[in-house]
This record gives structure tokens, sequence and C-alpha cells, in this order.
């Protein structure tokens, strides 16, 4: 997964597709207990995809979410989780990096909008693979063909002509 190694303006479909297969499970740092946040739903729906879910939190840590613990640090979880999922700015994406070194993550992915090269640096020299300003949530559903007209697959609007499940009798 070393394809984009020092490059972050653009991935391959690929590059992305592997790293999001390779992957378990996935710490949520700068998860929120509000249902209309970002970091929520991410969680949630990675968690329903079959994910292991660790949100990270200090202010709810020891909290119930989701049904899933919310620990206060990566150094706090019960095993280092595959992918760090960076819900925080830029300048905090350095120091979250440095944990998940520390903690033997084997990814480090900052959401849309953050984006940190020397945090990158740091990660790729030490072995772990990088991806910035892109949401694992949105990668997921574009590239496992769950993006539809409306902006998920909802089954509701489709391309080919469906078959009729209802019949009407003529009016008379």
């Amino acid at each position: 997964m070393s394809e984009v190694m020092g490059h972050h303006d653009s991935y391959t479909d690929d590059f992305l597709r592997g790293v999001l297969q390779s992957v378990r499970s996935v710490a949520v740092v700068g998860f929120s207990a509000s249902p209309v946040k970002a970091s929520y739903f991410v969680a949630k729906y990675l968690r329903d995809k079959g994910y292991t879910v660790y949100p990270v939190n200090p202010g709810i840590a020891g909290q119930e979410v989701l049904g899933l613990t919310v620990h206060a640090s990566l150094k706090d979880l019960p095993q280092p989780p595959d992918l760090v999922d960076v819900f925080r700015n830029a300048q905090a994406a350095a120091g979250i990096t440095d944990e998940a070194i520390a903690v033997g993550a084997k990814v480090v992915w900052m959401q849309l909008g953050v984006r940190n090269d020397e945090a990158a640096a740091r990660a790729e020299a030490a072995g772990l693979t990088v991806v910035m300003n892109r949401c694992p949530k949105i990668e997921y559903q574009r590239l496992f063909g769950e993006i539809g007209r409306i902006g998920v697959n909802s089954d509701v609007l489709v391309t080919k002509k469906q078959k009729l499940t209802r019949t009407f009798k003529k009016l008379i």
C-alpha cells in the first residue's frame, strides 16, 4: 500500500479499496456522542459494515455510545487499531499520528479537510499508510457500490425498468 507514499493530492481507487479491505478495526478519534455529528454516523456506519470500532474522545471517556465504550486515547484501547480515523483539525492530527505510530496502528486516515504533510511523513517513515482529506465512509460507499442517484443506495431510484408489483383494475 505504499503506492502514494509522499504524494497525497490524489489516490487511486485500487489503493483506497485495498486500504479499506485490509483493515478490520477502526479508532475514531474525535468521536462525538451527538447523532448529528459526522464522527457519530461514520462510526455507526463502519460498525454496521463489520469493522470493530473504537470511539476515542477524552471528554466522554467511559460512556457507552452506539453500544461501544468510548476511550480517552489510543493507548487506552484493548488492542491496537488497524486504522485511526482522525476527526480533529490538522494541527491536532500531528499528535494523533504520533500516538497511532506508538500504539502500532497500520493506517492513519485524516478526514475531509484535514491534511498534515509533516505528520504523514512521520507515519510513512514508521511504515504506516496515510490517507488525507478523505472520508472512509464516503470512499467505502463509492468504491463498493453504495452511492446511488440520491447519494446512497436506497433501492428507490434505479436506472433499469422494473416490473410492476401491483395491478390496477380499470375503473368503470
